[in-house]
């Protein structure tokens, strides 16, 4: 059953094109406003670069979950899927998993970009840079697939899905920027390996408090 439900956003996104497309423009409006207003040295902006990049990743994954759980809203089709004899954690990993899919998609886009248009070098390890990144997105999902499943059913739920997300996303963020900034450094992996823990465990708990709890959070 969960194969049935990733293939349906699958083949939802297939058909309509509109949440990585909507998320690829603005990942790329965001690195433009960021290679035109960065009037310092490429040193400079190769040290903020790794906060930079995923500060785009945290807004460009707003606007991707938001509509991701809207198009279950359009004639209340969210309340015939939860209405459907399934597990209802299946739903959330359905999303997470989807939602992964497409938030990598969407960055295997707008890296190269990102490094040309801010003039900065290619991580020296391009391969641990791309599976840390991997390890990142499933953690940014988790959070933001279970939020989004609370703030789906408020009125202002564009409102406040980033209330609620921003507070709880932002230990991925910081693990991700320690991260990536080890990464370009070139640093040994020991000096960045606790920030890589952080993000299992969050992995790990809204993973499980996610599977467990959509059930209630899917409630009216």
């Amino acid at each position: 059953m969960f194969l049935v439900l990733l293939k349906k956003e699958l083949y939802n996104e297939f058909r309509s094109r509109e949440l990585i497309l909507s998320m690829l423009v603005f990942g790329l409006s965001i690195i433009l406003a960021y290679a035109f207003t960065s009037d310092v040295s490429r040193v400079i902006v190769a040290n903020y670069a790794p906060g930079m990049f995923w500060a785009m990743i945290l807004f460009v994954t707003v606007l991707g979950i938001h509509r991701s759980f809207s198009y279950e809203k359009e004639m209340d089709a969210f309340s015939m899927l939860i209405a459907a004899p399934i597990d209802r954690g299946l739903i959330y990993l359905s999303k997470w998993i989807s939602g992964f899919i497409f938030l990598t998609v969407m960055e295997l886009i707008v890296t190269i970009p990102f490094f040309k248009f801010l003039l900065i070098d290619f991580p020296p390890n391009p391969l641990m840079a791309l599976g840390t990144a991997l390890f990142i997105n499933l953690a940014i999902m988790a959070v933001a697939s279970l939020v989004s499943g609370v703030a789906m059913r408020a009125r202002l739920s564009e409102v406040l899905l980033p209330v609620l997300m921003f507070p709880l996303v932002s230990p991925v963020i910081i693990a991700a920027t320690k991260i990536s900034g080890g990464i370009m450094a070139g640093d040994h992996y020991q000096l960045w390996q606790i920030w890589l823990l952080i993000i299992g465990s969050i992995i790990v708990i809204f993973g499980l408090v996610g599977y467990t709890l959509f059930d209630f959070i899917t409630e009216e």
